[in-house]
């Protein structure tokens, strides 16, 4: 067991709005657990777009997670949400998606739409618990590195 580990293993998660501050750390996580990450400049971007709300996962002064979604009228979409590789399986990922859609609903969204890979169980699992509804298939949507083309599903959730 690593030392951080073992010292945020005490630590009570926070769930909080992101800040252009947070970029750097953001974009590691990022690439840490999607085949091609984000940029420390794409999240400036996007910490800085008015419709656009991210909230970080801190467990003491570490961020270990993200969530970012785009709003437009009363609709949102989630665009990426992300653990710290050492932090997951622990019931995280869900309490950064509830709280997040607490606060979409908040700003007067009244659906949620993502994407997620068809293989990836985990987060289907999460998503599915979460009241997300498969409502649509984007065929070989995502790239992986070898060149293999993956399946997405197109996923709605409404708030209202």
């Amino acid at each position: 067991m690593r030392w951080w580990t073992r010292w945020f293993a005490g630590a009570k998660p926070a769930i909080e709005p992101a800040s252009l501050r947070d970029a750097a750390q953001l974009a590691r996580i990022h690439a840490a657990s999607f085949h091609r990450g984000w940029g420390e400049g794409e999240f400036e971007s996007m910490l800085a777009e008015r419709n656009t709300l991210v909230h970080r996962l801190k467990i003491g002064r570490h961020i270990a997670g993200f969530i970012v979604s785009r709003i437009g009228a009363d609709e949102a979409e989630i665009l990426s949400v992300a653990l710290d590789p050492n932090q997951r399986g622990r019931g995280l990922s869900r309490d950064l998606l509830l709280t997040h859609l607490g606060h979409l609903a908040g700003r007067g969204v009244r659906t949620v739409f993502l994407e997620v890979e068809e293989n990836n169980q985990p987060a289907r699992r999460l998503y599915q618990r979460a009241g997300f509804a498969v409502v649509g298939r984007r065929e070989r949507y995502y790239q992986q590195v070898g060149g293999e083309q993956l399946n997405a599903l197109l996923m709605r959730r409404d708030l209202s």
